[in-house]
């Protein structure tokens, strides 16, 4: 099912050909453009503006890494699966809601059709015409609306039931990158604390290295200068 809302996802903003990229870029990993390309067989070209579509609305992120024989960069692409499920949530809402106000206005008001023409006007628009049709003339009847507010209602209710699912789907992806980022965080202060120990560690052995230094120096000064003795020859009186 949730393939099936992330399909969806990607047709309504670039048409069929970009139904299959679901099933290439639906992985933890970001997939080499040129791979997606040859899957898809299409251009290189082709691919990119399908994927530039998509990412303009958030659908999908890329990374880029440089060729170090070749010197140019190569795209890496993922699909982003919360904000995909959210952009199919907006769009079901906006659907119902559309729905709701078509049933409303087919309850409340009177329409009326040409049998030969299937033109429709509402009243307002009729009786500007004299309820005659303004392709061939022929007189307006009122339509039955029972029939087209049921087929409304249903669709209406199809669509309820898609977003359901679609919420539930938002709400366990939600939690999964929910425990992701606090397992990230729960990293982040780990490796932010050893690097804390150890610079705490060097900055103590320095300490003791310069205390150690300075106790030397300390002690070298105290030390009392070895005294130079001077041998005197000794001269003896001669007798006279």
């Amino acid at each position: 099912m949730l393939k099936k809302f992330l399909k969806e996802a990607m047709v309504l903003i670039a048409g069929k050909p970009a139904e299959d990229l679901v099933d290439l870029l639906d992985t933890n990993k970001h997939v080499n453009e040129f791979a997606i390309a040859k899957k898809l067989n299409l251009t290189i070209n082709q691919t990119r503006n399908i994927l530039y579509k998509i990412s303009d609305h958030g659908l999908v992120s890329s990374i880029r890494k440089k060729d170090k024989r070749k010197g140019w960069y190569t795209y890496f692409w993922k699909i982003e699966v919360l904000k995909s499920l959210e952009f199919i949530r907006n769009d079901l809402m906006k659907k119902m809601d559309n729905f709701e106000h078509q049933i409303k206005s087919r309850e409340t008001k009177r329409f009326y059709v040409c049998e030969k023409c299937h033109l429709e006007l509402n009243e307002e628009h009729a009786l500007l015409n004299n309820f005659t049709c303004l392709e061939c003339g022929d007189l307006l009847t009122m339509k039955d609306n029972a029939k087209m507010i049921n087929e409304m209602k249903r669709n209406h209710d199809r669509l309820k039931k898609d977003l359901g699912f679609v919420l539930e789907e938002v709400k366990r992806e939600s939690e999964i990158l929910d425990k992701k980022k606090q397992k990230e965080i729960k990293k982040e202060k780990k490796e932010t604390l050893e690097k804390k120990t150890a610079q705490r560690a060097k900055n103590a052995k320095a300490r003791a290295l310069l205390k150690k230094d300075s106790a030397k120096k300390t002690l070298h000064k105290n030390v009392p200068k070895k005294q130079k003795f001077v041998k005197h020859k000794k001269f003896s009186k001669k007798r006279k």
